[in-house]
């Protein structure tokens, strides 16, 4: 019995493990196509934003909408490529952590309490996005998976005792 249970929850390993490159792809591409459609709703509209930093009490408002309105229009257009989507991904979600403090600050305080009210916040699921690209990458189907292996035939590693890099030829 120990056998079968063991076969069948190694299939479900590879089912699982065959599937993530698939969900990161599907993750980068819609959630990157959201930044970017954000970002870009904001540019064409850099006043309101202007106007609602200038009443969230954001130091420097021109300065800082200008700023997330890119970081959001570029960093989706680099999700979506899988170019440098760990490096983009970090400050998305800096992005989107400030985001509940500054504009949804009670569904933030409400993360033990309400849930359902945390989870409900327009940045939710852009952060939980933002974090999956951060934590797992960006799958194989990226341009970051393309240049890795592209460059990865003479990558450069740290020898064991911490001494100088070493190029190694692969």
């Amino acid at each position: 019995m120990m056998q079968l249970a063991d076969k069948y929850y190694r299939l479900l390993i590879r089912v699982g493990s065959s599937l993530q490159s698939t969900f990161l792809l599907a993750v980068r591409l819609y959630w990157g196509w959201q930044f970017m459609q954000t970002g870009w709703g904001k540019l064409t509209d850099i006043n309101k934003v202007i106007g609602f930093f200038t009443d969230l009490g954001i130091p420097a408002p021109a300065l800082n909408a200008y700023f997330v309105s890119a970081l959001e229009f570029g960093g989706g257009i680099l999700l979506i490529l899988g170019l440098g989507s760990r490096l983009i991904a970090l400050p998305l979600v800096i992005d989107m952590i400030v985001a509940y403090i500054t504009a949804d600050r009670e569904a933030l305080f409400s993360i033990f309490s309400n849930p359902d009210k945390f989870s409900a916040a327009a940045p939710f699921t852009f952060l939980i996005a933002s974090l999956i690209v951060l934590i797992f990458g960006p799958g194989k189907a990226s341009v970051d998976a393309f240049l890795t292996g592209r460059l990865g035939r003479s990558q450069v590693q740290r020898t064991f005792d911490g001494g100088s890099p070493v190029a190694v030829q692969n």
